[in-house]
Order: structure tokens, then sequence, then C-alpha cells
């Protein structure tokens, strides 16, 4: 039986009551987070590079250091929540993701620029995706998929409102004022959210039948399956997270203005929403490899029709929120990869361990694709050997096929 406190948060097992305010607070926190973390630094970087000298390939290895720190810190980050639940990991990243944007909008040089970002990476690890993931799969079982389509739902619309929002304020504002007034609302929004929204008690884990029979974790992350769906999602990652970062550059280059850029930057992320929005009558009509292919195929398609595509700019922004919809889709794609193959029990633990190359790969992919823009001829050249990683990861996909599926617990 499922036993339930005053709060109304289950403490057993069954068809838990869900606690009351975790799916907003979480949407909240998740539209917040990415949009001033992660999106306010593409929209940010050239007028940064200009204003202090830097050169491009230096903030975006600075970036891309954050992204890398936070996935070998995510597996600590899924560990943790597994057995203590969100609410301390995920408030006390909040406050460190302020603490960091402060001291890259104050950064005199270098040094202490990359000490932002560096700081802003174990925030990333307790704040975005991983760890909402967890606690909602915890908390919503087996109806997660629902619930996790809501939160990715929301943050879809991170760089939506978020990129043009920067956009707007460094038109008027220098980029450390903008950032500065970012850092405000991270704030407001985050940290009350984060301590006073996650307080409902941890429920325990689920039985160990929901993963395949005899076999723990550690054994699982050794299979081939297991690694070989690291693979084809690290790689994907790796061209998703680069396309990200340089369609403004590309766009840039293109002549279209700043403005231009981040609203079609922002517009991919309202086709992510759409694509989310999806996810759940896909997951229903497709098989889990077929699925995992097919998306990950479609990230190349759209990869190289921006690569290829110089206008109109109407044009250009149906590309944007078409690969939005697509990515939008590899969201859900990786938060249900876990639950979809091996159930949920360890799933803070198989998450973080898939998380860690495909986020490393997400971090290094800023600063390869800056470098590599240059010697390939430029942005559009970039683009194209981004879509041939992205079929080479479709292929990988393919040898990912579990060999025993399980029920969803």
């Amino acid at each position: 039986m499922t036993e339930t406190d005053a709060r109304g948060a289950a403490t057993g097992t069954g068809d838990r009551s869900r606690p009351r305010g975790v799916l907003p607070a979480l949407c909240a926190t998740q539209i917040t987070s990415w949009g001033i973390v992660f999106y306010a630094f593409p929209v940010l970087n050239p007028q940064i590079t200009e204003n202090t000298g830097w050169s491009a390939g230096a903030t975006t290895a600075a970036f891309s250091l954050a992204l890398l720190i936070s996935a070998f810190a995510g597996i600590r980050v899924g560990r943790t929540i597994d057995h203590r639940g969100p609410r301390t990991v995920m408030t006390a990243g909040s406050v460190l993701g302020v603490l960091s944007i402060l001291i890259v909008a104050a950064a005199p040089n270098l040094i202490l620029f990359f000490t932002g970002w560096v700081l802003a990476g174990f925030a990333m690890a307790a704040t975005f995706y991983q760890p909402a993931f967890a606690a909602v799969t915890r908390w919503w079982a087996p109806d997660h998929v629902r619930a996790l389509t809501i939160v990715t739902l929301a943050g879809g619309l991170a760089s939506t409102l978020f990129a043009p929002l920067t956009a707007a304020l460094a038109d008027h504002l220098s980029w450390r004022m903008t950032y500065a007034v970012l850092a405000v609302i991270l704030a407001a929004v985050t940290i009350p959210a984060h301590a006073l929204a996650l307080r409902a008690p941890w429920p325990p884990a689920p039985s160990l039948s929901t993963v395949q029979a005899g076999q723990s974790a550690k054994t699982v992350a050794r299979t081939q399956p297991f690694r070989m769906l690291a693979v084809a999602l690290t790689l994907s990652s790796f061209t998703v997270s680069a396309v990200v970062v340089a369609l403004v550059p590309l766009l840039l280059e293109r002549g279209y203005s700043t403005s231009e850029a981040a609203w079609a930057l922002g517009l991919g992320g309202a086709g992510q929403t759409l694509g989310r929005a999806l996810y759940a009558t896909l997951a229903r009509r497709t098989g889990v490899t077929a699925r995992t292919t097919t998306l990950i195929a479609l990230g190349g398609l759209t990869t190289a029709a921006l690569a290829l595509t110089p206008g109109p700019y109407a044009l250009l922004i149906a590309l944007s929120t078409v690969a939005g919809i697509v990515r939008g889709n590899l969201t859900l794609l990786q938060a249900t990869a876990i639950t979809d193959r091996w159930g949920t029990t360890h799933y803070g633990r198989l998450s973080g361990l898939l998380a860690a190359p495909t986020t490393t790969a997400s971090a290094l992919a800023p600063f390869a694709g800056t470098a590599l823009a240059m010697p390939l001829g430029g942005y559009p050249q970039l683009f194209v050997a981004l879509a041939a990683i992205s079929v080479l990861a479709s292929v990988g996909a393919l040898r990912a096929a579990p060999r025993r599926t399980v029920p969803c617990r």
C-alpha cells in the first residue's frame, strides 16, 4: 500500500500522490537557469570579445570548461539525489549559479572569467535537466514521461525568452551590466523555488525487480547496449551543442544583425517546446531503437539544411524552428533512455553515467566548433561537418538495441 503524509507526497510504493508545487517550480527554474547560465552566452559573446579584446576561442573555452565540469560533477549529483532527494543539491546549485554569473560579469581578466565559469559548471550539474529529471522520475513513476514532458516543454522556452531578452538588455547596457541584471533574475526565481517547492519527502527507490534480472547499475553500464547508446548520444550531443552555439555566428557571417540571429536562436527554442509536446505520441508509436536512430538522423538533416541555406531570413527562421523540434525530442529521448531500457531503480546513477560523456561532448563542442570554423572555411562548412557526425551517431544508435526491455516502474 502507499503511505502518504500530510503534504500529499508518497512515502511508499505503487501509485503515489505527487508533491504539489514541484512541477511548476521546476518549470520556472529550468527556463531561468538554462536561459541565463547557458543561452545568454552565445548572445553576449560577440560583445564580450569586442569589449575586452579576449579571443573568441578563449571565451568559448571558458564556457566549454563549465560544461565539461558539469559532466563529471553530474555523476556525484545523481548519486546524491538517488539517496537524499533534490532539494539541498538544487538550492545550493542555484546560489552557486548566481555567484558564478556575478563573477563572470565583474571579471577584469581571463583568469577570473574562467573562475566564474568553473563555478558555473558545478551550478549546471546541480540545477539543469539531470537533477530535475531524477527528481521527476522518482516522484512521478510510472507516469514520469508525462511529467518529464511538462518540465522540458517549459525548459524549451529558455532560449525563446532569454535570447531576445539578453539581446535587448545588451542593446542598452554593457555585457557586464546585462549579466548582472540576469544574475538578479536568476536569484529571485531559482533560489526560493528550489528551497520551498522541493521539501516533500523523498520516496524510497523501487524494487530491484525493475532492473534487468541480476544486473546492478555497474553491470548495466558495462553492457554493449549501454556503451553504444552512450556513443550515439555523445556524438549527437556534440552536434546539437555546436549548432546551438554556432547558429548566431553563422547568421552574423551571412550578414544578419545580432538581434535577428538572437531571434533565430530563440525561435529554435519555441520549436523545442513543440517537439517535446509531440514526444509522448512518438514514444507510443515507435520502438526505442527506431526512435533513437530516426531522431538523431533528423538532427543531422536539419543541420545540413542550415549549412546549405543562406536565406531568406524567413526560411532560416523556419529551419531553426524545425531543428528545435528535433532537439526537443532528443532531450526527452535522453531523459527516458534509461527507464526505457533498464527501469527506474538506479536512474540517478545510470543517468549520470550516461550524461558524463554526452555532457563532455556538449562541453567541447562550442570550443571545437569555434576552432574548426576557420580552417574548414567558415560556419556553413562547419555545419556540413556536424551533419556528417550526426549520420555516424545514427549508425551507432542501431547498435544500441536493448537485448531485453523491462517495464518502467
